[in-house]
């Protein structure tokens, strides 16, 4: 069976899959990669399924060893890349020999993912692979860890695409809660009007928000009953603090929600960097849903987009246009140039 060998391995590295639905009854909120689109991008590139477990590395650092040949994809947030020595492109496909050992270190942080060709192949629990911390399932990878991988019935590697802009902050659109028209229209107003950045304390559950000025807190935002809460609802606490729920929240709370940031737009919060601003703004239900359908297709013909990372010469129109002979190299620097495309 081939296998995966963790040598080193910082903390916030998980196995994770696009989570576990139908028991929100039982207190158990779906989990799952925090950049599910990362996931489609990663099946897009290996020509399997998006439910297949990758890893998830939460601006961390591993080493690991592959024991059999097995095709890999590396979406999310770029880290720097290096296998044996030569370094890999991000947001891209490879081939990797027995053996082979490969190093991640992180660039500015965020979810960066790892996916193998055929997934990791872990035990299902509930329905799921993933590792969700929160309720005790799963646990992060360490240093000595195996993991085994599924058959790999595909042979295409090499194959690279543009990825989806989420990775600078932005906008983020939200729909209304039922609690939303608890809060005054001015302050609704002041929120969708103020610049946000992401507080460095965060973690899979939720991430907290920062500001300048006034807070958005209710005088009765202590009164409301609890109800259920899903990823993406913005609770407003009793220091009016805004904190985005995330794939590991709890499945009720008692926090108003002043709104709900759509599923499509959570990965451009949880990928954004610190410094970065983002913005909030509300959009109807009917809105919310073409939105969605539209993300939807969307993720559908991702395929579509793939490029080969080498331009075939058979392939290229313009070939004439091309000096070729003042192109040439010597032998070191053409070998450089390779560096595992």
């Amino acid at each position: 069976m081939a296998e995966v060998i963790f040598h080193r391995a910082g903390p916030g590295i998980t196995v994770q899959d696009l989570g576990r639905t139908g028991y929100l009854a039982q207190g158990l909120s779906r989990g799952g990669a925090a950049d599910r689109l990362a996931l489609h991008e990663g099946a897009t590139l290996l020509g399997q399924d998006p439910h297949c477990a990758a890893l998830e590395i939460a601006g961390s650092f591993l080493s690991l060893e592959l024991t059999a040949p097995r095709r890999i994809a590396l979406t999310g947030a770029p880290m720097q890349a290096v296998c044996d020595g030569a370094a890999l492109v991000w947001h891209a496909s490879h081939a990797l020999p027995a053996g082979a050992r490969l190093d991640l270190s992180p660039r500015t942080g965020g979810y960066s993912y790892l996916h193998f060709g055929g997934g990791i192949d872990l035990p299902p629990l509930l329905g799921a692979r993933a590792a969700h911390l929160a309720a005790g399932l799963g646990q992060m990878i360490k240093a000595g860890t195996r993991l085994p991988l599924g058959h790999d019935p595909g042979h295409c590697s090499g194959q690279t695409f543009t990825p989806l802009a989420r990775f600078d902050g932005g906008l983020l659109r939200m729909v209304a809660t039922p609690q939303t028209r608890l809060f005054p229209k001015a302050i609704c107003a002041r929120f969708t009007q103020t610049q946000f950045r992401k507080d460095a304390r965060a973690n899979r559950m939720g991430q907290k928000l920062l500001w300048d000025g006034a807070g958005f807190g209710l005088d009765t935002g202590l009164q409301i009953l609890s109800d259920t809460i899903v990823p993406g609802d913005i609770q407003i606490t009793g220091d009016g603090a805004p904190f985005v729920l995330l794939s590991e929240c709890q499945t009720t709370g008692g926090y108003p929600r002043i709104g709900t940031v759509l599923p499509c737009d959570l990965g451009r919060l949880v990928q954004a960097p610190p410094e970065a601003a983002l913005h909030f703004t509300f959009v109807s239900l009917q809105e919310a849903v073409q939105i969605e359908r539209t993300e939807a297709a969307r993720r559908e013909t991702l395929g579509k987009s793939l490029r080969p990372l080498l331009r075939d010469p058979h392939d290229m129109a313009d070939l004439l246009a091309y000096q070729l002979i003042s192109g040439v190299t010597c032998g070191d620097d053409l070998e450089s140039e390779r560096s595992w495309f």
